[in-house]
């Protein structure tokens, strides 16, 4: 058996078992460590495959960056409340299911045509990837064809971090003890 797929039969079910887990957890820094879990197995996979740029990149921005921006988000808003379980709008998780079953079979169809990156990609690219390395070609697909998009993203990122530390930063009326007791109890507190 080969050293690739030998690595592959020991990081894939840990991958997939630390994506199930992420899923089911109910506190969310747990869910956060499990998802630190598989951004760091599919670096390995990078690393197996020779993507030595994706493999840097995967653990500088995801396991990195974006693994702080949401465990910062997740200190801000609390960790310590309860979410209901309640549905608010009904038929929520039955829409939610079918549309889910929507992209796997969407997801299905697409990959037996073949269609994706796989075969298709930007003009030129296999003669800059050849010439200069992928780092270069990537950097100039994103930074020449693909600008506007990556400068969006990033205003979007900023504009969603300063809105969760204004939602952090409201002032929660206090509550006394006969409120919560109120609560507890089911009652509406006067």
């Amino acid at each position: 058996m080969a050293a690739e797929t030998l690595v592959f039969w020991v990081f894939g079910p840990i991958s997939v078992g630390s994506a199930i887990a992420m899923l089911l957890q109910r506190n969310a820094v747990h869910a956060a460590l499990f998802l630190v879990v598989n951004f760091f197995t599919i670096a390995v996979f990078y690393l197996v495959l020779g993507a030595s740029f994706l493999l840097a990149v995967q653990i500088i921005v995801y396991a990195g960056a974006i693994m702080v921006l949401f465990l910062f988000v997740i200190m801000l808003l609390g960790v310590d409340r309860e979410e209901s379980l309640v549905e608010r709008i009904r038929g929520q998780r039955t829409i939610a299911i079918v549309l889910g079953v929507g992209i796997a079979i969407e997801l299905i169809a697409a990959i037996r045509a073949g269609v994706g990156f796989s075969r298709l990609g930007p003009a030129g690219f296999d003669a800059v990837a050849n010439r200069d390395g992928n780092a270069k070609a990537i950097s100039r697909v994103l930074f020449r064809d693909y600008f506007f998009p990556f400068e969006a993203t990033s205003v979007l990122l900023i504009v969603a971090a300063i809105a969760v530390v204004v939602l952090a930063s409201r002032r929660r009326r206090p509550t006394t003890r006969a409120e919560v007791g109120a609560e507890a109890r089911g009652e509406e507190a006067a």
